[in-house]
C-alpha cells in the first residue's frame, strides 16, 4: 500500500443532540466554549486552536445537505458519542470544582498507565466529554 500524505490534526469532533438550546447552555454555559456558528440543524464552538465542536440536532442531518459549494453527505448517530477536551495537568482540580458548582455529576475518574487522568462527565444528552490531562497517550505526554 502507498503511504498516505501527512494529516494535520482533526478540524472537526461532531455529537448529535436533542435539544441545541440544552446542549448550548452546556457547551458555552458550563464548558466555556465560545459558539462561533448557531442555527436550527447545528451549532460550532471553539474548542481551541484549529479545533471546533460541532454540535448536531439528532435528525437534521440525515439527508444530504445542498450548499452553493457543493452536497454535505448526511451523516447521524442514535446513540451517545464520546470525546475528549485536552487540559493541563495542573487543571484537573479547577474543573472538578467547576464541574461541581455547576451542578455537573462526575461520572467517572480514570489514572491511566502512563499518568495522566481523565475526568468524565455526561452532556444533557447522555454523551460523554472527558477532561484529559497529560501523560496519557504517546503523542499527549504533556
Amino acid at each position: 500500500m502507498p503511504t498516505p500524505p501527512p494529516l494535520q490534526g482533526i478540524l472537526e469532533t461532531a455529537v448529535y443532540v436533542d435539544d441545541l438550546e440544552k446542549a448550548h447552555a452546556f457547551y458555552a454555559g458550563v464548558i466555556g466554549l465560545k459558539r462561533m456558528v448557531g442555527g436550527d440543524r447545528l451549532c460550532a464552538y471553539d474548542a481551541g486552536p484549529g479545533e471546533t465542536l460541532l454540535v448536531f440536532a439528532r435528525g437534521q442531518t440525515i439527508e444530504d445537505t445542498v450548499t452553493d459549494g457543493g452536497v454535505i453527505p448526511g451523516h447521524h448517530s442514535d446513540g451517545p458519542a464520546h470525546f475528549a477536551f485536552r487540559i493541563a495537568a495542573d487543571q484537573l482540580d479547577p474543573w472538578r470544582a467547576h464541574l461541581a458548582a455547576c451542578g455537573v455529576t462526575l461520572r467517572s475518574e480514570v489514572v491511566w498507565p502512563a499518568g495522566g487522568t481523565s475526568l468524565y462527565v455526561d452532556d444533557p444528552d447522555g454523551n460523554v466529554v472527558e477532561f484529559a490531562a497529560p501523560p496519557l497517550w504517546a503523542n499527549f505526554m504533556g
